[in-house]
């Protein structure tokens, strides 16, 4: 329905999402449980890619071949997979700033930098669904080649979802009441309860099928399930701090090993497990008739495409689920805060939840 998983490699491209998901959850452990592990993930590891990309780039503006030649510089060049890769490790550095109570997480006004750091990743996402959804509508057939060489379908279904990531930043509620939790392993945001979670992960995914579709079944469906997992089973109120350990633990991953999920904009995948979306009709065939009718090799970012099909069904079906559940969730709070005569922003609203009591019996309110 969504992805195209049969055939012989079906079984590769199940292990894979089952290699990814365990992964990250057990990464996200190792992050979560210790000081130590935290500073390893978020602060040690960082440093040390940054020297290797320097590295990179420094080699390749002196022509060496090693660097030119390196995935990380031929595949993951464009400045968006640096910014989500950064910023995902800032707001990680942030939380535990918090959790421990590092210098500035001490004070007050730093409790609203976990909302601020969603938000601008929340904004990035919207800017990028807008831009293919204009780009779209400026071509013949509605493809297009983005900044990273991935041919994209755009249309009214990237309007829909870029809405719904506004909207999804103003369902954020209790900017200001974050906590370390009693044990030191999480902060906890118990008013970001399983409806935001939902709202959120039903946006991203709708994002990531849109604008990331060859990279969907990864960084869609198991970097998104991998954190609401656990924050749903064993880490109540320290969703968050789980999607961002594991966004920033993948996007380190993915810039380093670029390969493993790529399908490239001629067709070709270096793995069997690299998985394509049903808005390709015919699958590698579809990107390798798009490469063909661009000129081949002169396809440059932005060459747009006519004469072969699409099947842009379920961006359009999701996308629209997104935007849905985001009005019903916002109209929902607005309601809440209405007849509790309460700031939505500065105040909890799901109190009454489950979910959130547990997630407060966590919270170090002191």
């Amino acid at each position: 329905m969504l992805f195209q998983i049969y055939g012989e490699t079906a079984a590769f491209q199940l292990l894979g999402w089952l290699m990814v998901f365990v992964g990250l959850i057990l990464a996200n452990e190792f992050a979560r449980r210790t000081k130590w592990g935290g500073i390893a993930c978020f602060l040690v590891l960082p440093a040390i890619l940054t020297v290797y990309f320097i590295s990179i780039y420094v080699g390749a503006a002196m022509g060496a071949q090693w660097a030119l030649n390196n995935p990380t510089y031929v595949y993951m060049n464009g400045w968006f997979h640096y910014f989500k890769l950064y910023a995902a490790t800032m707001g990680c550095i942030g939380f535990m700033m918090i959790k421990y109570k590092w210098s500035i997480g001490k004070q007050d006004w730093f409790k609203v930098f976990p909302f601020l750091i969603v938000a601008a990743n929340i904004l990035i996402a919207v800017v990028s669904d807008f831009e293919s959804g204009i780009k779209g509508a400026l071509s013949p057939d509605g493809w297009w080649l983005s900044s990273e060489n991935v041919w994209l379908y755009g249309g009214w279904h990237n309007i829909f979802n870029g809405v719904a990531g506004i909207l999804n930043i103003f369902c954020m509620t209790a900017w200001w009441n974050v906590y370390a939790s009693k044990d030191k392993k999480d902060m906890i945001w118990a008013d970001m309860t399983w409806v935001y979670i939902v709202i959120y992960d039903i946006w991203n995914f709708a994002y990531t099928y849109n604008c990331l579709p060859t990279h969907s079944w990864y960084c869609g469906i198991a970097l998104l399930l991998a954190p609401t997992v656990a924050a749903l089973l064993w880490n109540r109120g320290g969703w968050i701090q789980n999607r961002a350990n594991t966004l920033a633990i993948w996007c380190m991953f993915a810039q380093v090993f670029p390969l493993f999920q790529e399908t490239f904009k001629d067709g070709r995948q270096w793995f069997s497990w690299a998985v394509l979306p049903v808005q390709y009709p015919d699958g590698v065939e579809t990107i390798k008739q798009l490469y063909d009718v661009a000129g081949g090799e002169a396809a440059t970012v932005g060459t747009t495409v006519n004469t072969v099909a699409a099947n842009p069904t379920m961006m359009t079906v999701i996308s629209a689920l997104a935007l849905v559940t985001n009005i019903i969730a916002l109209a929902y709070i607005i309601c809440v805060s209405k007849k509790r005569h309460i700031n939505p922003y500065k105040q909890d609203v799901f109190v009454n939840q489950k979910y959130y009591k547990d997630a407060m019996a966590r919270a170090d309110v002191a």
